[in-house]
Formats: C-alpha cells, structure tokens, sequence
C-alpha cells in the first residue's frame, strides 16, 4: 500500500463514536456565551472539516447542514445562514479531501485557509443581503485562527487512531 506523503505512520480506523463525540464537544464549546466577539474562531466548523477531510462517507454535506441549522438557531441569525456557509465548506473539503491527505498537517492549513474564509464571506454576504451591519474587518482575523488551529486539532483528533509503537520486527506495520 502507498502511503501519503505526509503521514508518518498508519492509523487505526476511526471510531464512529469519537468522531460524533467530537462533533458534539464542538458544538457545545460554540454554544458557550462567550459574547459576540467577530473574531472568534468557529470550532465546529474546523472540526467539520476536519471530519471531512479524513472521514468523508461518515460526515458530509448533511451533517453540516444540520449543525448550521443549530447553530442558526443558537445565534438567533437568519435561518440557513451558518447552514449554507457549513455546507459548502464541507461540499468543498469532501471534494479535495484525497489531495489533502499527501501534504502535511502545516501544508494542509494553509490549504484548507481559503475554505475557512470562503465559508465566513458566504455567512457575511448573507447577513449584508438580510440587511444586518458590517460586522467588522475583525471578522477576517475568524479564518487565520481557525487555520492555526489546524495542526493542534490534527493532533487531537487524530490521536486515538494512532497506532502504539511495536517492536516487533517480524510485523514492520
């Protein structure tokens, strides 16, 4: 089997349970009141990704959907809002998810940058097109730190799959 460039090692198959469990301590942390800071990073939508890129038929398009929807609901914004930003995020990470998985985790931030504030001018086009204020080019500084949350984030979701080291040299993998 050929391995991607940028993974040191196999991993275990993901655990479809860690995986929603994730989904939903990010969904908690974005539920948190922490104010309506413009430049607050959106977890649920890195962890989205995330999910997307390395397990795309578990996640995809309509899990997302549903997390914008709650997340529209939490806000109190325009339904569909988060709904149609999440969604194309996800439609578009599905859709380099098999070019991802050859870089690195640093290589791939700075690939995935672009989604992350594709799906914040979408959500800030929406918000404009229903009227409400610019909410601040402090709104930008959203995309570069979900970004930098790439490779920490990587690391976490990607622990459990980790395989221990063996020592075994009859069985190299």
């Amino acid at each position: 089997m050929i391995m991607p460039r940028g993974s040191d090692q196999l991993l275990l198959p993901a655990n479809p349970l860690f995986v929603w469990c994730a989904l939903l301590v990010a969904l908690a942390i974005n539920l948190l009141p922490l104010g309506r800071v413009p430049a607050m990073p959106d977890l649920l939508a890195l962890v989205l990704v995330f999910w997307n890129v390395h397990q795309p038929r578990r996640i995809g398009v309509g899990v997302a959907f549903v997390a914008g929807l709650l997340m529209d609901v939490n806000h109190g914004a325009l339904l569909g809002q988060h709904a149609l930003a999440y969604s194309l995020l996800s439609y578009f990470a599905i859709t380099v998810h098999r070019r991802l998985r050859w870089f690195s985790v640093l290589e791939q931030a700075l690939q995935i940058a672009p989604l992350f504030l594709g799906a914040h001018v979408v959500s800030l086009v929406v918000r404009l097109l229903a009227g409400d204020m610019f909410p601040g080019w402090s709104l930008f500084l959203a995309p570069l730190f979900e970004t930098l949350l790439w490779p920490p984030a990587a690391w976490l979701l990607l622990a459990p799959q980790r395989r221990a080291p063996d020592p075994d040299e009859n069985r190299p993998l």
